[in-house]
């Protein structure tokens, strides 16, 4: 397939380029400053833009079959979810429909996953603006009427990839780690394109 990622260059970010380009995918990598991405590859085209900016995420959607979203902002807010409405809003306009977005764990019905630390002192205080950063992300995506799917990771790890871990499990599920690696996600990203049973779906993603 031929794949645009934005967040190219964040951590997730850079694990999905990497490992879309070992599947035979066409990537694209979408990123305001290209040099902190350092892969070379044939099958790589690299963009420079900032996902605020409209017309530049028009132009980068254009002729891709799939979307990856992997933007991320540290505990600041408002980048995730503006940057999603660019970039619906450009899929809407380019006929593009396959849309995996990076949201977190503990947003919506898997708030029940969270244990006392992440739901009132991370979440509830410290990352209190980048919780609310990806709540509005989500309904962006959901209102999108594209063929989404929003992946709950828990907390990032930098573990190498297993491809051993749970996913799609209910808010109810008892014993999860509350983590993963950032490798490990960027596995799961990459199987849902070729996987259509979460589309419109909100799989969590942890060990």
């Amino acid at each position: 397939m031929k794949v645009l990622i934005f967040g190219a260059t964040g951590t997730i970010g850079r694990e999905l380029v990497t490992q879309g380009l070992e599947k035979g995918h066409s990537v694209t990598a979408f990123a305001r400053d290209p040099s902190k991405l350092a892969i070379s590859h044939a099958s790589l085209e690299i963009l420079e833009g900032d996902v605020m900016d409209s017309v530049a995420v028009d132009r980068a959607v254009a002729d891709h079959d799939a979307v990856l979203i992997a933007l991320g902002a540290g505990s600041k807010g408002q980048v995730r979810s503006t940057g999603t409405h660019n970039i619906i809003q450009a899929m809407q306009k380019s006929g593009t429909r396959r849309l995996v977005c990076l949201s977190t764990l503990g947003v919506g019905d898997s708030r029940g996953n969270l244990n006392f630390l992440w739901k009132y002192v991370m979440f509830g205080m410290l990352l209190r603006a980048a919780f609310a950063d990806h709540v509005s992300q989500e309904d962006h995506v959901m209102r999108s009427g594209l063929d989404w799917t929003i992946v709950r990771p828990a907390a990032y790890t930098d573990g190498e990839r297993t491809g051993d871990y749970r996913h799609g499990f209910p808010a109810t599920e008892k014993g999860l780690k509350l983590k993963i690696s950032r490798a490990d996600v960027a596995d799961f990203v990459l199987t849902l394109l070729a996987d259509d049973s979460y589309i419109r779906k909100t799989p969590g993603v942890s060990y």
